[in-house]
């Protein structure tokens, strides 16, 4: 079984937790994997807007002795593969204008992608304003959808969904200070048939249950977890995400 046919299996709402390398020693790192596979998390991100940390490899090779969870790679750029994670999320950011981020970095990957058959999940990645500029915002040098334009995220998933793309990431970006609007969550939801993927902002088990109230698929943290990097906060975040998948 794939991982995007894992990821299709599991009860939604899921929830999915980032860990920066950048940011995060592995020892800190091995110890949050643990501590979300212990309480409920469905699997593991490893992404960063900028990637410095060289040695991506023996970092999840150190996550993957510890956790059986799938390790997924959510890249900035795709200028670093790791050969060992279980799957990539092989993005095209749908929402930029800069060809590079929509078809360049991806035909660059595609060669090692296919010499060592790794894993990948066609993602379209959509950046939503959150009130301020993010790191994926200025990297990216991409201009977001604006957060109260529901529509013109719907025709980006619509668009993504007859690309043949297999999931949508709606995002406002790492440490934002919004997340990703109700309104836009209910709307993609409504007219894609795609699994949607939301993160950024979510800074609070409120916050993450009404992503998935909102109809998100998959609620992803990041920040929150590194600031504050304790069982209780994360158990809290997994209780409030999986509790949805029994109210209704």
């Amino acid at each position: 079984m794939t991982v995007y046919e894992k990821i299709l299996a599991m009860p939604k709402p899921a929830y999915f937790v980032l860990i920066d390398p950048d940011k995060t020693e592995i020892k800190d790192s091995i110890k949050l994997a643990v501590t979300a596979e212990e309480t409920g998390v469905d699997a593991i991100l490893i992404g960063s807007s900028i990637l410095l940390n060289k040695g991506l490899e023996e970092f999840i090779e150190e996550l993957k002795k510890n956790v059986t969870i799938p390790i997924i790679v959510f890249p900035g750029l795709l200028n670093s593969i790791p050969l060992n994670a279980d799957s990539i999320l092989f993005l095209s950011m749908i929402s930029s204008r800069n060809p590079q981020l929509l078809i360049g970095e991806q035909v660059r990957a595609a060669p090692l992608i296919k010499r060592f058959s790794l894993d990948t999940i066609s993602t379209a990645y959509i950046l939503i304003s959150s009130g301020s500029i993010t790191s994926v915002q200025y990297i990216s040098n991409s201009l977001p959808i604006p957060a109260d334009k529901p529509d013109i995220v719907v025709a980006h998933c619509l668009a993504a969904e007859y690309l043949g793309m297999k999931m949508i990431y709606l995002e406002t970006g790492s440490g934002a200070s919004d997340s990703v609007p109700d309104a836009i969550i209910k709307s993609a939801k409504k007219n894609c048939q795609l699994p949607i993927i939301v993160g950024g902002g979510i800074t609070s088990p409120e916050i993450a249950y009404q992503k998935a109230k909102a109809g998100a698929d998959i609620i992803v943290t990041g920040t929150i977890l590194e600031q504050n990097n304790n069982t209780k906060m994360l158990r809290s975040i997994t209780e409030s995400v999986h509790s949805f998948r029994n109210e209704f």
